[in-house]
């Protein structure tokens, strides 16, 4: 069983930076795929970035590349994702989910756990 706990949402003008944390409980969280979901109202939930079990292999949706990086941190039982150069269109409630597989997906319904979201805001 893992739990995930995100945070570091907020408020942020348009062209600014956030850090999403998320905190993972159990002890075989270095052997998940993780991933970065998000749900803005309205739309359906969409794949952010994922990265493997082991940080070797990440993958971004094209809105987001070459502005987002997803990194983890196995001793610390978190992974990350830094959000530079934000646009109003980045405004969603943000999820980290789990993958027992050990390699991240694209698809929502391969992941086996999810955490509750944090809200991320960009006003233009």
């Amino acid at each position: 069983q893992v739990q995930l706990v995100e945070s570091g949402g907020g408020l942020v003008q348009a062209g600014g930076s956030l850090r999403l944390s998320c905190a993972a409980s159990g002890r075989t969280f270095s052997s998940y795929g993780m991933g970065w979901f998000r749900q803005a109202p309205g739309k359906e939930r969409e794949f952010v970035a994922g990265i493997n079990w082991g940080g070797a292999n990440t993958g971004y949706a094209d809105s987001v590349k070459g502005r987002f990086t997803i990194s983890r941190d196995n001793a610390k039982n978190t992974v990350y994702l830094q959000m530079n150069s934000l646009k109003p269109e980045d405004t969603a409630v943000y999820y980290c989910a789990a993958s027992s597989s050990s390699r991240y997906s694209a698809y929502a319904d391969e992941y086996d756990y999810w955490g509750q979201g944090t809200q991320v805001t960009v006003s233009s």
